[in-house]
């Protein structure tokens, strides 16, 4: 009789596990809670805790909020989003992921050297502070702030095009990007580097990173598979792709209201994952709807 299997490597990563496990501690302690954007790209998951009292906020609400609590999620944020909360007198709860904070105290060190280093005297212009992430980005937009501002984000290698690489280059990533996609960068840097410093850092996290090679072992082992993540999520967006690269037979659903069941019909093996930002009780609810459907077993 065919199968349904949840992944038991997909679901929350690390840093989101602590950022809602803060939420729902503050709430249980109040009735209400402001969450300086959504806690989690997964909507299913937002939605769960805006009953419980968890209101999503912007950074445009934020400059007018005062003496309030306001949590900040797992991607970090930019220090002037913490001179804000200073000047209003906001409470913040701080949910950076350990990941992310350790990364932007690098890239602040680099840039605070680096630029007394060129008012001293030592260096004639300051180098260029690369981060390989996605323009707009949360995570990315936190990275760039640690340098005031000067950072320059690379999404792809076409965007080298326009740099000077006279200019010694210091290259970071946003820490859920792919392996592969740094690792060309890097190639493509160093094919056009000619002279001067070329330093990178591979800040990729590898809880995150090393979910790929099981998950493309995960997508293989199915006949079908159905991945999970919101439509905000960028992590969903790539692990999607390397399912679909070793099974065409993947399809992406953001709840179980966006899936028919009788899709899979003919399917002996039907596998359930997800992003970092997929909650496991949203796999369990659309394994629950598959199953009822085809009147199958959930593993």
């Amino acid at each position: 009789m065919p199968v349904i299997e949840i992944d038991e490597n997909s679901g929350f990563c690390f840093g989101v596990v602590n950022a809602i496990d803060k939420a729902e501690a503050e709430l249980g302690r109040s009735s209400s809670l402001y969450c300086l954007g959504d806690i989690v790209h997964n909507a299913s998951e937002v939605e769960r805790l805006r009953l419980r009292g968890l209101a999503t906020i912007t950074h445009d609400d934020m400059l007018n909020l005062k003496d309030a609590t306001v949590l900040l999620r797992a991607h970090g944020e930019p220090p002037s989003t913490y001179e804000i909360a200073r000047r209003n007198n906001i409470t913040v709860i701080d949910a950076t992921c350990p990941v992310v904070l350790q990364l932007q105290k690098r890239i602040k060190k680099a840039y605070t050297e680096s630029r007394d280093r060129l008012r001293a005297g030592e260096i004639d212009a300051m180098p260029l502070i690369l981060i390989y992430g996605k323009e707009g980005h949360a995570e990315v937009n936190g990275l760039v702030g640690q340098t005031e501002g000067n950072a320059v984000v690379i999404q792809k290698p076409e965007d080298l095009e326009a740099l000077d690489f006279s200019r010694d280059i210091l290259l970071y990533s946003q820490t859920t990007k792919s392996l592969d996609g740094f690792r060309e960068i890097v190639a493509e840097i160093k094919k056009r580097k000619e002279e001067g410093e070329f330093h990178y850092f591979d800040t990729i996290c590898r809880q995150v990173a090393s979910r790929l090679d099981k998950l493309r072992d995960f997508a293989a082992s199915h006949d079908a598979v159905v991945f999970v993540c919101g439509a905000k999520s960028s992590n969903g967006k790539v692990l999607f792709e390397e399912c679909r690269k070793v099974n065409p037979d993947t399809v992406m659903v953001s709840d179980e209201n966006d899936f028919d069941p009788g899709r899979l019909k003919g399917a002996e093996r039907i596998g359930i994952c997800g992003a970092t930002s997929t909650p496991r009780w949203l796999m369990q609810k659309i394994a629950d709807k598959i199953a009822g459907y085809h009147k199958l077993n959930v593993k």
